[in-house]
Protein backbone atom coordinates (compact mmCIF):
# COMPACT_ATOMS: atom_id res chain seq x y z
CA UNK A 1 0.00 0.00 0.00
CA UNK A 2 2.88 2.06 1.22
CA UNK A 3 4.89 1.61 -2.44
CA UNK A 4 1.26 2.31 -3.92
CA UNK A 5 1.17 5.60 -2.72
CA UNK A 6 4.50 6.48 -3.48
CA UNK A 7 3.81 5.77 -7.23
CA UNK A 8 0.55 7.66 -7.39
CA UNK A 9 2.22 10.66 -5.87
CA UNK A 10 5.46 9.74 -8.72
CA UNK A 11 2.59 9.89 -11.34
CA UNK A 12 0.67 13.10 -10.17
CA UNK A 13 3.94 14.96 -10.17
CA UNK A 14 5.21 13.53 -13.69
CA UNK A 15 1.52 14.80 -15.14
CA UNK A 16 2.00 18.38 -12.89
CA UNK A 17 5.85 18.40 -14.43
CA UNK A 18 3.94 17.67 -18.20
CA UNK A 19 1.50 20.03 -17.62
CA UNK A 20 3.79 22.56 -16.87
CA UNK A 21 6.45 22.44 -19.68
CA UNK A 22 2.96 22.49 -21.61
CA UNK A 23 2.07 25.71 -20.67
CA UNK A 24 5.45 27.21 -20.63
CA UNK A 25 5.98 25.77 -24.16
CA UNK A 26 2.30 27.70 -25.26
CA UNK A 27 3.74 30.35 -23.41
CA UNK A 28 6.82 31.04 -25.39
CA UNK A 29 4.94 30.10 -28.67
CA UNK A 30 2.72 33.16 -27.72
CA UNK A 31 5.58 35.41 -26.83
CA UNK A 32 7.34 34.19 -30.43
CA UNK A 33 4.42 35.16 -31.99
CA UNK A 34 3.62 38.83 -29.73
CA UNK A 35 7.40 39.64 -31.16
CA UNK A 36 6.28 38.57 -34.60
CA UNK A 37 3.28 40.61 -34.98
CA UNK A 38 5.19 43.63 -33.54
CA UNK A 39 7.81 43.44 -35.61
CA UNK A 40 5.31 42.96 -38.61
CA UNK A 41 3.77 45.91 -37.91
CA UNK A 42 7.10 48.07 -36.82
CA UNK A 43 6.34 50.15 -39.87
CA UNK A 44 2.75 51.46 -38.90
CA UNK A 45 4.01 52.12 -35.48
CA UNK A 46 6.94 54.37 -36.79
CA UNK A 47 4.25 56.34 -38.47
CA UNK A 48 2.27 56.56 -36.07
CA UNK A 49 4.55 58.03 -33.30
CA UNK A 50 5.59 60.66 -36.54
CA UNK A 51 2.52 61.67 -36.56
CA UNK A 52 1.94 62.32 -33.11
CA UNK A 53 5.31 63.59 -32.87
CA UNK A 54 4.13 65.93 -35.49
CA UNK A 55 0.88 67.36 -33.90
CA UNK A 56 1.90 67.87 -30.63
CA UNK A 57 -0.60 69.23 -27.95
CA UNK A 58 -0.32 70.82 -23.94
CA UNK A 59 -2.04 69.30 -21.38
CA UNK A 60 -5.99 69.28 -21.57
CA UNK A 61 -5.88 70.32 -24.93
CA UNK A 62 -5.39 67.13 -26.75
CA UNK A 63 -8.31 67.39 -28.53
CA UNK A 64 -6.81 65.91 -32.37
CA UNK A 65 -4.42 63.67 -30.34
CA UNK A 66 -7.15 61.65 -28.42
CA UNK A 67 -9.58 61.63 -31.62
CA UNK A 68 -6.50 60.48 -33.41
CA UNK A 69 -6.32 57.74 -30.92
CA UNK A 70 -9.96 56.90 -31.06
CA UNK A 71 -9.94 56.49 -34.86
CA UNK A 72 -6.63 54.14 -34.97
CA UNK A 73 -8.22 51.56 -31.54
CA UNK A 74 -11.52 51.75 -33.64
CA UNK A 75 -9.43 50.76 -37.18
CA UNK A 76 -8.87 47.73 -34.90
CA UNK A 77 -11.92 46.74 -33.96
CA UNK A 78 -12.17 48.08 -30.64
CA UNK A 79 -15.31 49.81 -29.40
CA UNK A 80 -14.00 53.43 -27.40
CA UNK A 81 -14.39 55.63 -24.71
CA UNK A 82 -13.59 59.62 -25.68
CA UNK A 83 -13.91 62.37 -23.42
CA UNK A 84 -12.38 60.40 -20.14
CA UNK A 85 -10.72 63.54 -18.07
CA UNK A 86 -11.01 65.55 -20.84
CA UNK A 87 -9.27 64.44 -24.00
CA UNK A 88 -8.28 61.02 -22.63
CA UNK A 89 -9.75 57.32 -24.40
CA UNK A 90 -10.24 54.24 -22.72
CA UNK A 91 -11.16 51.18 -24.89
CA UNK A 92 -11.02 47.19 -23.45
CA UNK A 93 -10.08 43.75 -24.80
CA UNK A 94 -11.82 40.81 -23.89
CA UNK A 95 -9.66 37.98 -24.44
CA UNK A 96 -11.04 34.54 -25.44
CA UNK A 97 -10.07 32.69 -22.22
CA UNK A 98 -11.07 33.44 -18.46
CA UNK A 99 -8.49 35.54 -16.46
CA UNK A 100 -8.57 38.69 -14.29
CA UNK A 101 -8.44 42.47 -15.88
CA UNK A 102 -5.19 44.46 -16.11
CA UNK A 103 -5.19 47.98 -17.26
CA UNK A 104 -2.35 49.31 -19.29
CA UNK A 105 -1.87 53.14 -18.93
CA UNK A 106 -0.23 55.78 -21.66
CA UNK A 107 0.09 59.28 -21.26
CA UNK A 108 -0.46 61.89 -24.51
CA UNK A 109 0.10 65.17 -23.44
CA UNK A 110 3.22 67.27 -24.44
CA UNK A 111 5.51 70.21 -23.41
CA UNK A 112 6.03 73.95 -23.83
CA UNK A 113 9.62 73.78 -25.79
CA UNK A 114 10.07 74.71 -28.92
CA UNK A 115 12.26 72.06 -30.86
CA UNK A 116 15.59 71.74 -32.29
CA UNK A 117 15.57 68.23 -33.90
CA UNK A 118 15.84 68.58 -37.23
CA UNK A 119 13.55 65.84 -38.71
CA UNK A 120 11.10 65.95 -41.53
CA UNK A 121 8.54 65.16 -38.60
CA UNK A 122 9.38 67.80 -36.11
CA UNK A 123 6.71 69.56 -34.33
CA UNK A 124 4.23 71.81 -36.70
CA UNK A 125 2.78 73.39 -33.63
CA UNK A 126 4.81 75.93 -32.55
CA UNK A 127 6.32 76.25 -29.08
CA UNK A 128 5.22 72.30 -28.65
CA UNK A 129 7.03 69.70 -29.05
CA UNK A 130 6.86 66.02 -27.47
CA UNK A 131 9.87 66.45 -25.91
CA UNK A 132 8.53 64.09 -22.57
CA UNK A 133 8.22 60.74 -25.13
CA UNK A 134 4.70 60.72 -24.64
CA UNK A 135 4.46 60.37 -28.76
CA UNK A 136 6.08 56.70 -27.95
CA UNK A 137 4.27 56.06 -24.97
CA UNK A 138 1.13 56.49 -27.32
CA UNK A 139 2.22 54.27 -29.74
CA UNK A 140 3.58 51.50 -27.61
CA UNK A 141 0.06 51.53 -26.36
CA UNK A 142 -1.43 51.58 -29.63
CA UNK A 143 0.85 48.66 -30.69
CA UNK A 144 0.19 46.63 -28.27
CA UNK A 145 -3.63 47.30 -28.67
CA UNK A 146 -2.76 45.93 -32.08
CA UNK A 147 -0.95 42.62 -31.65
CA UNK A 148 -3.46 41.71 -28.63
CA UNK A 149 -6.35 41.84 -30.77
CA UNK A 150 -5.02 40.27 -33.50
CA UNK A 151 -4.21 36.93 -30.63
CA UNK A 152 -7.15 37.86 -28.65
CA UNK A 153 -8.22 34.02 -29.57
CA UNK A 154 -4.68 33.14 -27.26
CA UNK A 155 -5.65 36.05 -24.97
CA UNK A 156 -6.70 35.55 -20.75
CA UNK A 157 -8.73 37.73 -19.18
CA UNK A 158 -9.49 41.22 -20.06
CA UNK A 159 -7.28 44.75 -20.88
CA UNK A 160 -7.82 47.65 -20.18
CA UNK A 161 -6.12 50.67 -22.20
CA UNK A 162 -6.06 54.10 -20.73
CA UNK A 163 -4.62 57.11 -22.64
CA UNK A 164 -4.73 59.77 -20.44
CA UNK A 165 -4.21 63.41 -20.89
CA UNK A 166 -2.65 65.78 -18.91
CA UNK A 167 0.13 64.34 -16.87
CA UNK A 168 2.68 67.06 -17.22
CA UNK A 169 0.06 68.54 -15.25
CA UNK A 170 -3.05 70.94 -16.02
CA UNK A 171 -3.05 74.27 -16.73
CA UNK A 172 -3.97 76.65 -13.41
CA UNK A 173 -7.38 76.61 -12.42
CA UNK A 174 -8.06 73.23 -13.64
CA UNK A 175 -8.49 69.46 -13.29
CA UNK A 176 -6.91 67.43 -14.72
CA UNK A 177 -4.60 63.44 -15.13
CA UNK A 178 -4.43 60.71 -13.41
CA UNK A 179 -6.25 62.11 -10.46
CA UNK A 180 -8.87 63.39 -12.37
CA UNK A 181 -9.37 60.11 -14.79
CA UNK A 182 -9.86 58.23 -11.26
CA UNK A 183 -12.27 60.62 -9.90
CA UNK A 184 -14.32 59.43 -13.31
CA UNK A 185 -14.15 56.00 -12.80
CA UNK A 186 -11.45 55.04 -15.13
CA UNK A 187 -10.62 51.83 -12.76
CA UNK A 188 -14.20 50.85 -12.48
CA UNK A 189 -16.38 48.77 -15.22
CA UNK A 190 -14.40 46.89 -15.64
CA UNK A 191 -12.14 47.38 -12.54
CA UNK A 192 -8.45 46.12 -13.07
CA UNK A 193 -6.79 44.36 -10.15
CA UNK A 194 -3.15 45.88 -11.19
CA UNK A 195 -1.91 48.25 -13.65
CA UNK A 196 1.12 48.97 -15.73
CA UNK A 197 3.02 51.30 -17.25
CA UNK A 198 6.18 52.87 -18.85
CA UNK A 199 8.27 55.90 -19.09
CA UNK A 200 11.05 56.40 -21.87
CA UNK A 201 14.06 56.78 -20.62
CA UNK A 202 17.65 57.88 -22.60
CA UNK A 203 20.05 56.73 -20.13
CA UNK A 204 19.35 53.11 -21.51
CA UNK A 205 20.13 52.19 -24.94
CA UNK A 206 17.56 51.42 -26.97
CA UNK A 207 16.72 47.51 -26.64
CA UNK A 208 16.58 47.20 -23.02
CA UNK A 209 14.12 47.86 -20.44
CA UNK A 210 14.27 49.09 -16.78
CA UNK A 211 12.21 47.87 -13.18
CA UNK A 212 13.29 48.21 -9.90
CA UNK A 213 10.71 47.37 -6.69
CA UNK A 214 9.68 49.72 -4.18
CA UNK A 215 10.40 53.48 -5.15
CA UNK A 216 11.52 54.33 -8.83
CA UNK A 217 10.78 58.16 -9.43
CA UNK A 218 10.07 60.73 -6.59
CA UNK A 219 6.82 62.40 -5.03
CA UNK A 220 6.65 66.19 -6.22
CA UNK A 221 5.26 69.52 -5.02
CA UNK A 222 5.80 72.44 -6.47
CA UNK A 223 5.93 76.19 -4.48
CA UNK A 224 5.43 79.63 -4.80
CA UNK A 225 6.58 82.17 -1.96
CA UNK A 226 5.94 85.80 -2.18
CA UNK A 227 8.52 87.26 0.84
CA UNK A 228 6.74 91.04 1.84
CA UNK A 229 9.04 93.66 2.80
CA UNK A 230 8.96 97.51 3.10
CA UNK A 231 10.46 99.42 0.28
CA UNK A 232 13.41 102.15 1.18
CA UNK A 233 16.52 103.90 -0.75
CA UNK A 234 19.28 101.51 -0.78
CA UNK A 235 21.36 104.41 1.38
CA UNK A 236 19.11 103.02 4.59
CA UNK A 237 18.17 99.96 4.79
CA UNK A 238 17.33 100.74 8.35
CA UNK A 239 14.37 102.29 7.41
CA UNK A 240 12.76 99.48 5.50
CA UNK A 241 12.40 95.54 5.18
CA UNK A 242 15.07 94.16 2.51
CA UNK A 243 12.79 91.18 0.64
CA UNK A 244 16.14 90.36 -0.82
CA UNK A 245 17.94 89.61 2.53
CA UNK A 246 15.33 87.89 3.98
CA UNK A 247 14.06 85.92 0.86
CA UNK A 248 18.13 85.01 0.48
CA UNK A 249 18.13 83.63 4.08
CA UNK A 250 15.11 81.77 3.51
CA UNK A 251 17.04 79.83 0.65
CA UNK A 252 19.94 78.97 2.77
CA UNK A 253 17.50 77.68 5.66
CA UNK A 254 14.89 75.53 3.35
CA UNK A 255 18.68 73.40 2.62
CA UNK A 256 18.53 72.28 6.57
CA UNK A 257 15.51 70.60 6.16
CA UNK A 258 16.82 67.62 3.94
CA UNK A 259 20.72 68.43 5.79
CA UNK A 260 19.56 68.50 9.34
CA UNK A 261 15.84 67.65 10.29
CA UNK A 262 15.67 64.25 7.37
CA UNK A 263 17.83 61.22 8.67
CA UNK A 264 20.08 61.37 5.70
CA UNK A 265 18.84 57.45 4.51
CA UNK A 266 16.08 59.20 3.42
CA UNK A 267 16.05 61.12 0.38
CA UNK A 268 14.66 64.90 0.17
CA UNK A 269 15.42 67.28 -2.16
CA UNK A 270 14.36 71.48 -2.18
CA UNK A 271 15.30 73.50 -5.26
CA UNK A 272 14.57 76.86 -5.28
CA UNK A 273 14.29 77.29 -9.15
CA UNK A 274 13.95 81.19 -9.92
CA UNK A 275 14.38 84.05 -7.43
CA UNK A 276 13.11 87.55 -8.45
CA UNK A 277 12.97 90.80 -7.09
CA UNK A 278 13.72 94.26 -6.90
CA UNK A 279 13.77 97.39 -9.55
CA UNK A 280 16.40 99.39 -9.40
CA UNK A 281 20.14 99.04 -8.24
CA UNK A 282 19.68 101.83 -5.46
CA UNK A 283 16.32 100.55 -3.98
CA UNK A 284 15.73 98.39 -1.23
CA UNK A 285 13.43 95.92 -2.88
CA UNK A 286 9.89 95.35 -0.94
CA UNK A 287 8.97 91.74 -2.21
CA UNK A 288 10.66 88.53 -3.67
CA UNK A 289 9.04 85.87 -5.27
CA UNK A 290 10.81 82.99 -5.08
CA UNK A 291 9.46 79.26 -7.21
CA UNK A 292 10.96 75.76 -6.75
CA UNK A 293 10.18 72.15 -6.14
CA UNK A 294 10.58 69.58 -3.56
CA UNK A 295 11.48 65.82 -4.63
CA UNK A 296 11.20 62.69 -2.31
CA UNK A 297 11.23 58.99 -2.21
CA UNK A 298 9.78 58.53 1.10
CA UNK A 299 5.84 58.77 1.68
CA UNK A 300 6.90 59.74 5.60
CA UNK A 301 8.80 62.91 4.68
CA UNK A 302 6.69 63.39 1.75
CA UNK A 303 3.86 64.04 4.45
CA UNK A 304 5.91 65.78 6.79
CA UNK A 305 7.37 68.61 4.41
CA UNK A 306 4.40 71.25 3.82
CA UNK A 307 4.37 71.51 7.18
CA UNK A 308 8.29 71.79 7.90
CA UNK A 309 8.69 73.70 4.99
CA UNK A 310 5.69 76.31 6.01
CA UNK A 311 7.81 76.23 9.65
CA UNK A 312 11.03 77.33 8.33
CA UNK A 313 9.69 80.15 6.35
CA UNK A 314 7.49 81.88 9.05
CA UNK A 315 10.30 81.43 11.53
CA UNK A 316 13.30 83.43 8.95
CA UNK A 317 10.05 86.21 8.23
CA UNK A 318 9.57 86.52 11.87
CA UNK A 319 12.73 87.02 12.53
CA UNK A 320 13.39 90.01 10.09
CA UNK A 321 9.71 91.50 10.69
CA UNK A 322 8.37 90.37 7.04
CA UNK A 323 5.29 88.92 6.09
CA UNK A 324 4.95 85.98 3.31
CA UNK A 325 2.50 84.78 1.03
CA UNK A 326 2.51 80.65 0.63
CA UNK A 327 1.25 78.45 -2.44
CA UNK A 328 2.41 74.62 -2.14
CA UNK A 329 0.57 72.42 -4.33
CA UNK A 330 0.97 68.52 -4.70
CA UNK A 331 1.99 67.54 -8.11
CA UNK A 332 2.55 63.42 -7.63
CA UNK A 333 3.10 61.16 -4.50
CA UNK A 334 5.87 58.43 -4.95
CA UNK A 335 5.84 55.50 -7.62
CA UNK A 336 6.03 52.96 -5.66
CA UNK A 337 6.31 49.87 -7.52
CA UNK A 338 4.31 47.08 -5.91
CA UNK A 339 7.38 44.26 -4.82
CA UNK A 340 5.53 40.82 -5.84
CA UNK A 341 4.42 42.67 -9.29
CA UNK A 342 7.79 43.60 -10.16
CA UNK A 343 9.47 40.31 -9.31
CA UNK A 344 6.86 38.81 -12.02
CA UNK A 345 7.61 41.87 -14.73
CA UNK A 346 10.65 41.67 -14.46
CA UNK A 347 10.59 37.52 -15.42
CA UNK A 348 8.49 38.68 -18.14
CA UNK A 349 10.51 41.09 -19.50
CA UNK A 350 13.56 38.39 -19.40
CA UNK A 351 11.62 35.67 -21.21
CA UNK A 352 10.66 38.34 -23.69
CA UNK A 353 13.47 40.62 -24.14
CA UNK A 354 16.64 38.39 -22.71
CA UNK A 355 17.99 38.32 -19.46
CA UNK A 356 20.38 40.63 -20.56
CA UNK A 357 18.13 43.36 -22.04
CA UNK A 358 16.01 43.54 -18.69
CA UNK A 359 17.91 45.46 -15.95
CA UNK A 360 17.64 46.71 -12.23
CA UNK A 361 17.73 50.41 -12.21
CA UNK A 362 18.30 52.95 -9.89
CA UNK A 363 15.42 55.37 -8.45
CA UNK A 364 15.24 58.87 -9.97
CA UNK A 365 13.93 62.42 -8.69
CA UNK A 366 11.51 62.77 -10.95
CA UNK A 367 8.21 62.71 -10.51
CA UNK A 368 5.23 60.52 -12.92
CA UNK A 369 1.69 60.65 -12.36
CA UNK A 370 0.96 57.06 -12.31
CA UNK A 371 1.73 56.64 -8.74
CA UNK A 372 -2.07 58.05 -8.25
CA UNK A 373 -3.18 55.13 -10.03
CA UNK A 374 -0.71 53.30 -7.42
CA UNK A 375 -2.41 54.33 -4.60
CA UNK A 376 -5.41 52.66 -5.73
CA UNK A 377 -4.13 49.16 -7.19
CA UNK A 378 -1.25 47.23 -6.97
CA UNK A 379 1.14 48.51 -10.10
CA UNK A 380 4.37 48.34 -11.95
CA UNK A 381 5.79 51.44 -13.59
CA UNK A 382 9.13 50.86 -15.34
CA UNK A 383 11.41 52.65 -18.13
CA UNK A 384 12.47 51.67 -22.04
CA UNK A 385 15.45 52.38 -23.13
CA UNK A 386 15.86 55.12 -26.20
CA UNK A 387 19.17 55.99 -26.34
CA UNK A 388 21.55 55.45 -29.16
CA UNK A 389 24.67 56.46 -28.26
CA UNK A 390 26.70 55.72 -31.37
CA UNK A 391 23.97 58.48 -33.18
CA UNK A 392 24.16 60.62 -30.32
CA UNK A 393 21.00 60.74 -29.02
CA UNK A 394 21.11 60.53 -25.64
CA UNK A 395 19.84 63.90 -24.61
CA UNK A 396 17.43 64.00 -21.59
CA UNK A 397 13.46 64.48 -21.76
CA UNK A 398 11.93 67.62 -21.23
CA UNK A 399 14.72 69.28 -23.21
CA UNK A 400 14.72 70.64 -27.15
CA UNK A 401 17.08 67.84 -28.76
CA UNK A 402 15.39 65.17 -27.30
CA UNK A 403 15.44 62.43 -29.43
CA UNK A 404 14.37 58.66 -28.82
CA UNK A 405 15.93 55.77 -30.99
CA UNK A 406 12.42 54.49 -32.99
CA UNK A 407 13.63 51.21 -32.99
CA UNK A 408 12.73 51.11 -29.23
CA UNK A 409 9.00 50.87 -29.77
CA UNK A 410 9.05 46.88 -30.80
CA UNK A 411 10.82 46.40 -27.76
CA UNK A 412 8.29 48.47 -25.98
CA UNK A 413 5.26 46.71 -27.63
CA UNK A 414 7.50 42.95 -27.29
CA UNK A 415 7.49 43.63 -23.88
CA UNK A 416 4.24 45.27 -22.69
CA UNK A 417 2.06 42.79 -25.14
CA UNK A 418 3.99 39.65 -23.26
CA UNK A 419 3.70 40.69 -19.83
CA UNK A 420 0.08 41.46 -19.86
CA UNK A 421 -0.74 37.97 -21.31
CA UNK A 422 1.51 36.46 -18.87
CA UNK A 423 -0.14 38.38 -16.12
CA UNK A 424 -3.62 37.30 -17.26
CA UNK A 425 -2.73 33.76 -17.77
CA UNK A 426 -1.09 33.63 -14.60
CA UNK A 427 -3.84 34.32 -11.81
CA UNK A 428 -2.42 36.34 -9.32
CA UNK A 429 -4.69 37.81 -8.49
CA UNK A 430 -4.77 38.61 -4.75
CA UNK A 431 -0.74 37.63 -4.92
CA UNK A 432 0.82 40.82 -4.09
CA UNK A 433 2.34 42.22 -1.55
Amino acid sequence: MRQSCYFGRLFLACVALFVAAGVAAEEGVLVQEIAAVASEIEPQLIEARRWFHQHPELSNREEQTGREIARRLEAMGYEVQTGVAGHGVVAVLEGANPGPVVAWRADIDALPIEEEVDVPYRSANPGVMHACGHDLHTTVGLGVAEVLMRLRDRVHGTVKFIFQPAEEGPPAGEEGGARLMIAEGVLRDPAPVAIFGLHVMPTLEAGTVGWRAGGLMAAADRFRLRILGQMTHGSAPEGGIDAVYVASQVVNALQSISSREVDARRSLVISVGSFNAGSRWNIIAGEALLTGTVRTLDDETWAAIPNNFERVVAGICEAHGARYELEYHRIAPVTVNDASLTSFAASSFKRSLGSEQALEVEPIMASEDFAYFQRELPGVYFFLGVANSEEGWTDYVHTPTFRPDESAIVTGVTAVATLLTDFTAADLVGRSD
